[in-house]
């Protein structure tokens, strides 16, 4: 038996990022990954995605150089090259966070680990005791129950799509939220036939409305089937009822499902523990502690928030409340609160948002002001994308005292400016705030500011 101050369970973002600050505190932290380090995100999820997603980009700027002056022959398109640099990134940034790990002083072992109860685990055949243990088993692709997508050869995940020798010649995506649309446009920039089916009215439904409709406008290469059910899939054939209650069909040479992703709750003990587990996800209070005495939970696993920002978030909140003490006197209270949290679609756009919809404001009973500028009346926009390139900001504002509710944009550099607009929340800042602040010239983020003004 073993013993250490610490144990996580998973090395996703909330897992290794709780092991280093338990460690950066002087803690004796163990880390327990049965799979690569780094979890989902690293190694199947936002890093290879989004690098494929660089490479498209350069790709339809050498395309469209013409307009800029700038004249490119041959422009094709070399997959395998793609791939292999989407290795390399993947396999330098786990080399990165390995060596960070153990810099730190976390002792890595790449076991399955089971939660026994309060301060036990069991892995690599070891009970291992400790004063916390830290749930940070993540989150896995749902698969639906749609007739003809199990065994299917030509039915996909996100990790398998990812992993492709060869470009299709046309693809189905069933889903139209994140993970749906970022592929789609993907693989569209890339020459893919792709058409989209998506059950809701709409793309990304999380979305403001007015955004998510200029988002999908802007995706001209996509075929996108609003409203419509999957019934059954055949091969790569495609077959769904539209909005008019027509059976409709696509045929494509492979089929992605991407209908989102649910909390990793079982095969590690949880029930077995005695771990509260409601709605598919671990159930945890505002500072990431679980119905379990010396028991926390971070990240996907909770069901609160599926995004690797917010997972690092909960490991801090989770850290800085197993360092409290009685002996370190009163210290500020750490919480997890969910109002400011930012979200990406890293797609061609971009978009990002953070707080209220003008939806969700209407459901609460909020009163409101809102106002819109489109990118390209900013010089910096106009200047690098031209004047035809789609892109907004919409800043939502509380009618009765002016303070900001929610900012939400579409178009390129979105997922650099979106961690301001969060600031901007957190802080209960008003429209006279954001008047005050000087904000450089030219930039895109001037947007807000004009936005502001015309509120």
């Amino acid at each position: 038996m073993s013993m250490h101050d610490a144990i996580v369970l998973g090395s996703g973002p909330g897992g290794y990022l709780a092991a280093e600050r338990l460690a950066a505190a002087g803690r004796k932290v163990l880390l327990v990954e049965k799979g690569a380090l780094g979890g989902c995100c690293l190694n199947v999820g936002c890093i290879p995605t989004k690098t494929l997603l660089a490479c498209a980009k350069h790709y339809l700027s050498a395309l469209g150089g013409g307009q800029f002056g700038v004249q490119v022959e041959r422009v094709g398109i070399d997959w395998p090259a793609m791939q292999a640099w989407k290795r390399e990134v993947v396999d330098k940034q786990r080399a990165g966070l390995e060596a960070s790990e153990k810099r730190l002083g976390v002792e890595i072992l790449p076991a399955e680990g089971r939660l026994l109860g309060p301060g036990r685990v069991e892995a690599g055949g070891e009970l291992r005791q400790a004063g916390a243990v830290i749930v940070a088993t993540g989150s896995s692709s749902v698969v639906p129950r749609i007739p003809g997508t199990q065994g299917n050869p030509k039915v996909v995940d996100s990790t398998g799509l990812l992993e492709l020798a060869a470009l299709p010649r046309s693809l189905c995506v069933i889903g139209g939220g994140v993970i749906g649309v970022e592929l789609a446009g993907l693989f569209a920039s890339l020459g893919v036939q792709v058409e989209v089916v998506e059950l809701m009215d709409e793309i990304a439904p999380f979305m403001d409305r007015d955004q998510a409709a200029l988002l999908r406008r802007a995706m001209k290469a996509v075929r996108f089937h609003l409203g419509c059910k999957v019934e059954s899939v055949e091969g790569a054939s495609v077959t769904y009822r539209a909005k008019d209650g027509v059976e409709q069909k696509i045929d494509a040479d492979l089929v992605l499902i991407a209908v989102g992703r649910r909390p990793n709750v079982t095969g590690w003990g949880a029930a077995e523990a005695g771990l509260d587990v409601h709605a598919g996800a671990v159930v945890v209070d505002d500072r990431m502690r679980t119905n379990l005495p010396g028991v926390w939970a971070v990240g996907d696993v909770t069901g609160k928030s599926l995004l690797a920002h917010s997972a690092y978030r909960m490991a801090e909140v989770a850290v800085a409340d197993i360092l409290q003490s009685p002996a370190s006197g009163p210290a500020p209270v750490s919480r997890m609160r969910y109002d400011a949290v930012p979200w990406v679609i890293y797609g061609n756009p971009e978009a990002a948002g953070v707080g209220l919809t003008e939806r969700e404001a209407q459901a609460r009973g909020i009163a409101i002001r809102k106002a819109t500028v489109p990118l390209r009346a900013v010089a910096r926009f106009a200047a690098e994308h031209g004047f035809s390139a789609p892109g907004a900001v919409k800043l939502i504002a509380d009618a009765a005292n002016d303070r900001i509710l929610g900012v939400h944009m579409v178009g390129a550099y979105a997922s650099e400016l979106i961690w301001g607009a969060a600031v901007m929340l957190e802080q209960e800042l008003r429209i006279a705030d954001i008047k005050q602040v000087i904000f450089p010239h030219p930039t895109v983020c001037e947007a807000i500011r004009e936005a502001a003004w015309e509120l």
